[in-house]
């Protein structure tokens, strides 16, 4: 904690006279910790991952909520454990399954980084048990591996999120970059200072849980907060402001024409390629496979799909044909209509299938 002095010489950033700060009652007392710990005992949520210490089930939690919501990545999460309840299990499913279970969610580099972890795991024995150890696991950061090691194995080592990013930029005043090298070391160091060693698990969880629910990121409820007295966001009138971030995501626009195509009771399908979106699914013909017959017949037209770096435009046509097309590229495959739901398919494309049964 001797070193947090440090992170509160804020006076250039926010033009606050900084014995003001050195009245602050967390400079007294160093409450924050307690306070954090203490309103997560009246305030966490009840997470059925909160209920083991099992490495398995705690990782998998962590990968599914990357970038998902806790509402939307717990029904994934009970049913990934419900088929494959352990680590061997996993590690024994097909690539396949495993992105068939993992549809809708996005992002799928985390379900192939997941199978294939759970095979590194296997071929060692066991689950590994430290944080650099867990570390060395395919798709495994310092985020993740922080919050295995302290969960599961008790190790003080803090976690550092989104959350966490903003709770201790707002509640310290730092305008520091969080997506700088810089940033990501200061409040890395920070959290470590702030964790409490004998409950490492429980100081991670509850400083998620209040970034989640009480410090969130637009409409904090700060006149409900427990540190509001002591937070140098709130009383420089900045909360809105913080944290700080540097880059700004530059989205490119690219568009899709898919040619649902049907011979008789099978249609075309291939699986994507490396080195793209989508990796590993499966997808209709476009046109850039086959010249779009005059036949065809348009069923959606500029369907907009949003991804992290890219806004995608689709037109989704069906085509009844008597004969397969000759000139459909050799990666394509013909399966039974009604198999299609044994494919993974892109979230973009499920919304696109809806309109066949309109």
């Amino acid at each position: 904690m001797a070193k947090i002095e440090n992170y509160l010489n804020l006076s250039n950033f926010f033009s606050v006279n900084f014995l003001q700060f050195m009245s602050f009652p967390y400079l007294c007392n160093m409450n924050f910790t307690h306070t954090i710990l203490h309103w997560f005992a009246e305030n966490g949520r009840n997470l059925p991952w909160r209920e083991t210490t099992d490495p398995y089930a705690i990782w998998l939690s962590e990968v599914i909520l990357q970038q998902t919501r806790v509402a939307q990545g717990q029904a994934y999460w009970e049913r990934f454990i419900a088929r494959w309840p352990h680590v061997s299990a996993l590690a024994h499913a097909s690539e396949d399954e495993v992105l068939r279970e993992w549809q809708g969610l996005g992002y799928y580099s985390r379900a192939r980084n997941l199978h294939t972890a759970a095979k590194q795991i296997v071929e060692r024995g066991s689950f590994p048990k430290t944080f650099n150890e867990i570390k060395m696991l395919k798709g495994v950061g310092d985020y993740t591996a922080a919050a295995i090691a302290s969960i599961s194995f008790n190790e003080p080592i803090a976690v550092v999120d989104g959350n966490v990013y903003r709770v201790l930029s707002r509640y310290f005043g730092i305008g520091t970059p969080i997506d700088s090298t810089t940033g990501k070391k200061e409040f890395k160091t920070m959290a470590q200072e702030l964790i409490d060693k004998r409950q490492p698990a429980t100081f991670n969880q509850a400083i998620m849980d209040f970034g989640a629910i009480q410090c969130t990121p637009s409409a904090p409820r700060c006149d409900s907060c427990p540190l509001l007295e002591t937070c140098v966001a709130f009383r420089t009138h900045k909360t809105e402001l913080l944290p700080v971030k540097s880059k700004k995501i530059k989205l490119s626009e690219r568009h899709f024409t898919y040619i649902y195509t049907k011979n008789g009771d099978e249609i075309a399908i291939r699986r994507r390629g490396k080195r793209d979106i989508w990796q590993g699914l499966w997808e209709f013909p476009t046109t850039k496979d086959i010249t779009l017959p005059t036949e065809a017949k348009l069923l959606k037209s500029k369907v907009k799909h949003v991804l992290t770096h890219q806004i995608i435009f689709a037109d989704f046509y069906l085509w009844n044909t008597e004969i397969r097309p000759e000139n459909l590229p050799g990666d394509f495959i013909w399966i039974k209509e009604n198999q299609l739901d044994g494919y993974a398919l892109p979230k973009l494309i499920e919304n696109l299938l809806k309109s066949l049964s309109q």
